[in-house]
């Protein structure tokens, strides 16, 4: 079996929830980020110039709405709650964040499980993953052979690289000639948004789910792996530790744009690829197919490049920024409180992300709320 070859995943979807952040538009954005402008020493980027460069238009942006942990707790109390099950009867918790609120010992985790309640017997597992982290949870979910389980994300780029004291960006983000990429460290904040999120999985031998991971890093395309981390934070940890020269200029989020966009344009099309080759026309079986929502751009190409309509692969990037690896289920909870889907619809998740790693798999949606039918809804039917 090589790192791409598709698994069986027997889970079906019973919850899920997501809480955004307050949108603004980029405009407003701008005006309070005050982002030089490299080619005018006296201005600052507005609002249309970034959505030029970005493609984004809005942000779900909630520095205050995320001030601690509790409103990602909501999230995944709300999920467990409209999923039937009590948190007693949870067997695995998987938590996925870049952006964690306690930097040592998988706190955010312990801190999480001890307010839902978990029982002390199941594990903290908490991943340091970004976009593709919902696909290497759902991999780990099924190497546990979890009987329910618990998925929570969140990306809180604002409290991350929110608005300083001056209510402008830190200047690490505006003015940084220390990061290998200090002159784009900017985009980061502008394209980064607010998001938390939490799916249940429930173990079901009949939902005749399918998997597939690959961190991409032995090999990658035929090719050599990736080395590259995509995203650079270089500053403290052990190579520049907290509070030595640089560190704070270095713990900037820095993108690799350009490798970037290579891996996820190839990535997307290689889940592809391999999923249809484990599972002909699989598609025809999904209601939706939900993308990362990395940029506007490279979303746009990918759902042309499939030939997909905008009703079988939704897209919110532009509207909310990228929220990471909370994206994808965004907008299976927006599918799902619009009355998209129905009970039994399989949808489809792929993602890429920063390490590199990507991944892609099937489950159908079986969330007691939502209302039964005979029939799977086909690729083309409609919302």
């Amino acid at each position: 079996m090589t790192p791409s070859t598709p698994v069986p995943f027997p889970y079906a979807i019973i919850g899920a929830h997501t809480e955004l952040g307050p949108v603004i538009t980029m405009d407003e954005w701008a005006k309070r980020a005050r982002v030089p402008h490299r080619h005018d020493p006296d201005g600052h980027l507005d609002g249309p110039e970034i959505t030029r460069l970005l493609g984004v238009e809005g942000k779900s942006w909630g520095p205050e709405r995320f001030a601690s942990l509790d409103a990602v707790a909501g999230a995944a109390r709300t999920a467990l709650a409209g999923s039937g099950i009590r948190s007693g009867e949870v067997d695995a918790v998987i938590v996925v964040t870049c952006t964690p609120y306690q930097i040592l010992m998988d706190q955010d985790a312990f801190a999480l499980m001890r307010s839902l309640g978990i029982p002390d017997h199941v594990l903290p597992l908490q991943l340091g993953a970004g976009c593709g982290g919902l696909a290497r949870a759902a991999a780990l979910v099924a190497r546990l052979r979890a009987e329910r389980a618990l998925v929570i994300s969140y990306n809180i780029a604002s409290r991350i690289v929110g608005f300083d004291e001056d209510g402008a960006l830190p200047k690490a983000y505006r003015d940084n000639s220390v990061h290998p990429y200090g002159k784009g460290v900017w985009a980061s904040p502008a394209l980064f948004s607010d998001a938390a999120a939490a799916v249940v999985l429930e173990r079901d031998e009949d939902a005749a789910g399918v998997l597939l991971y690959s961190r991409d890093s032995q090999s990658f395309d035929d090719g050599p792996g990736i080395t590259d981390p995509l995203i650079h934070i270089l500053g403290g940890g052990n190579d520049r530790a907290v509070g030595l020269p640089g560190s704070a200029e270095l713990a900037c989020f820095g993108m690799n744009a350009p490798e970037i966009t290579r891996y996820y344009s190839r990535g997307m099309t290689l889940n592809h690829r391999d999923l249809n080759e484990a599972r002909p026309g699989y598609l025809d079986e999904v209601a939706r197919f939900y993308t990362h929502q990395a940029n506007p751009t490279l979303v746009d190409a990918f759902i042309e490049e499939m030939g997909l309509s905008r009703q079988t692969a939704p897209s919110n990037v532009r509207q909310l920024g990228n929220t990471v690896s909370p994206s994808t289920l965004a907008l299976l909870h927006a599918d799902h409180t619009a009355g998209n889907l129905a009970h039994g619809d399989r949808v489809c998740f792929s993602v890429v992300g920063a390490g590199p790693e990507r991944g892609t798999f099937i489950a159908p949606v079986r969330i007691p709320s939502l209302t039964r039918r005979a029939e799977p809804r086909r690729q083309g039917d409609g919302g």
